[in-house]
């Protein structure tokens, strides 16, 4: 039972998950009392018990995943490919819906629903990461690296970004800035990447216009366009959820109001989830809300130190990757909770109320670890110093 439970890889990294995970019980637990006095009946516990399962189940899997060799996930990403795309599909058809979105597929029988989009993200990076490993010997090799890059990188990650896009804008660009990441880490060609991204810029313009004349293509096209044109704007009712975390953020700044005594969760929609960050400044004050971002950066700090010691291409990109793209995710969502960014609707990792993003995330930190437990003291990788 004591080999079960130990925890193997890197002690930083379980260390802040441990952190932010048990901050998270507190925080939620403030954040959502409001709204579960109104929702369930005045059972004020209700988010509490949910995150605290949550965690549980986060914990198991990552442990689970630390404990895979990382490179079985070369293969199991090969194979899982085929099994994502469809995945999405059926999620963009045949999903469940909430707000003209259609992100979540209900597991039958146990009624458990999941975002598609969240699964897919790790399934695209790890298969990155296994093609742009070979990148070297097919440069040496000069067997057409063009072709090579432009269907093993490249399409994989336009096609699945392109299926999330229908139903979530920000976790598609989001799941594609990390891709990007990727391919340049990875050290495809400038040339190649230059011309990726005046491609996506093309297929953008051309989207707009086709979006705009056939708005059922996009259904939440309207909501992007209007969120874009209000951000920064004057728009009091457009900007309702930003104006509510400005109040919280700027209530007592630098102290706080004290943890439980926040006044703008009763307000500020998803307090629990997207905008959880305004609620830690408001209670904890600004500096809990650096600490916080502190934490974040500890991560992608000790990814890279991983990396660095890792013998292996695709060990080294598969750790970048994946803490690029949890550490990504964070500060886009505290960018929007500070108004430096449109909202996205995306959640704080390992923070947030929210099943599948916290699993899922748990899920790449153990992948992260199965790196850091297969780690052999050779020289540092090229590719990423």
């Amino acid at each position: 039972m004591k080999k079960l439970f130990q925890h193997k890889g890197d002690k930083i990294i379980w260390g802040v998950f441990l952190i932010l995970s048990l901050a998270s019980l507190l925080l939620v637990y403030s954040a959502s009392s409001y709204i579960a006095q109104k929702q369930q009946g005045g059972n004020n516990f209700y988010f509490l018990f949910k995150q605290i399962a949550i965690i549980g189940l986060g914990y198991f899997v990552m442990l689970l995943f630390s404990r895979i060799k990382y490179s079985h996930y070369q293969w199991t990403s090969k194979l899982l490919l085929f099994i994502i795309i469809p995945l999405l599909v059926v999620t963009a058809i045949m999903g469940t819906s909430i707000n003209n979105a259609s992100r979540w597929l209900t597991i039958p029988f146990i009624n458990i629903s999941f975002q598609s989009s969240d699964f897919a993200k790790i399934v695209l990076l790890a298969f990155l990461a296994q093609g742009l490993s070979k990148l070297k010997n097919v440069y040496q090799e000069n067997t057409k690296p063009f072709y090579y890059v432009l269907f093993t990188i490249f399409l994989p990650a336009i096609v699945i970004s392109g299926l999330i896009l229908r139903s979530n804008l920000s976790t598609a660009l989001l799941v594609f800035t990390s891709a990007f990441y990727l391919m340049w880490l990875g050290r495809v060609k400038i040339k190649y990447l230059i011309g990726l991204v005046f491609t996506g810029l093309l297929i953008t313009l051309v989207t707009f216009f086709v979006v705009k004349s056939n708005p059922n293509l996009l259904p939440r096209f309207d909501t992007w366009v209007s969120r874009i044109e209000n951000f920064g704007g004057t728009d009091r009712d457009g900007n309702y959820q930003v104006l509510q975390a400005k109040i919280a953020i700027a209530s007592n700044p630098l102290i706080g109001t004290l943890p439980g005594k926040s006044s703008q969760r009763a307000f500020l929609p998803s307090a629990h989830a997207d905008f959880i960050y305004a609620i830690i400044i408001e209670e904890y004050g600004t500096f809990v809300g650096f600490i916080v971002i502190f934490l974040y950066l500890i991560l992608l700090y000790r990814a890279l130190q991983i990396a660095k010691k890792c013998d292996k291409n695709f060990g080294a990109l598969l750790a970048m990757g994946l803490m690029f793209s949890i550490v990504l995710q964070a500060f886009v969502n505290m960018g929007v909770a500070v108004n430096l960014l449109p909202v996205t609707g995306q959640p704080l990792p390992l923070i947030s109320l929210g099943g599948t993003s916290f699993v899922f995330t748990s899920m790449a930190l153990g992948m992260i670890q199965s790196v850091s437990v297969g780690l052999q003291e050779e020289e540092p990788l090229e590719v990423i110093q």
